[in-house]
């Protein structure tokens, strides 16, 4: 699917409308004056991978709080 181009004003009146386009797959993009000013797009939920963190060691002079660094290290 494309790109559609929509003013602010076309936006407002079929709001509605292009977000189920949105939803569709498509991307709308909202210009003011003609210049692009935001974007419509679907959302979509994907799972957050982390990569193998065994073996990884964090330095002792890492400035970071205790807990931050726990959560960091899984424990």
């Amino acid at each position: 699917m494309g790109t559609l181009q929509v003013s602010v004003a076309q936006a407002k009146a079929e709001f509605a409308a292009l977000v189920a386009r949105a939803e569709a797959g498509e991307d709308i993009v909202v210009t003011r004056n003609g210049k692009p000013v935001a974007r419509l797009t679907a959302l979509t939920e994907r799972p957050v991978i982390y990569g193998d963190l065994s073996g990884l060691r964090v330095s002792d002079d890492l400035s970071l709080p205790d807990d931050v660094i726990d959560d960091f290290m899984g424990r």
